[in-house]
């Protein structure tokens, strides 16, 4: 018969502290000699999403209607939108455009500004 296994806690504490710009690396330095790694606190979009920026609209609204467990045809029913027009639309090959944007983000639930190219 199969044990659960009990995890190890982990014993570590984040902590987070302003410090004056000049003893910033200082700072730094000393938490280095400690054996503190520093983790990265924020990324990019374009760290998380490698992605360029005429991609990403179309990636956006691939994975929003994937959420929402819509294929191409229901989705098109509910907008309005040929369902091809939504092909094309995901595959980069036709631009999304402002009406369509809002159409498709009123049957996705998501912000329509997600879905025009910055």
């Amino acid at each position: 018969m199969l044990e659960r296994t009990k995890k190890p806690p982990i014993e570590t504490v984040n902590l987070s502290f302003a410090v004056p710009p000049a003893l910033v690396s200082e700072v730094r330095a000393f938490m280095r000699l400690k054996g503190i790694a520093e983790e990265k606190e924020a990324y990019s979009i374009e760290e998380v999403f490698p992605f360029s920026k005429e991609e990403r609209p179309t990636v956006y609204l691939r994975g929003a209607r994937y959420r929402e467990d819509l294929t191409q045809a229901q989705l098109a029913e509910a907008t309005g939108i040929p369902a091809r027009h939504i092909s094309e639309m995901e595959n980069g090959k036709r631009p999304i455009g402002k009406k369509n944007a809002r159409l498709l983000a009123d049957a996705l639930n998501i912000d329509p500004r997600r879905l025009l190219t910055v």
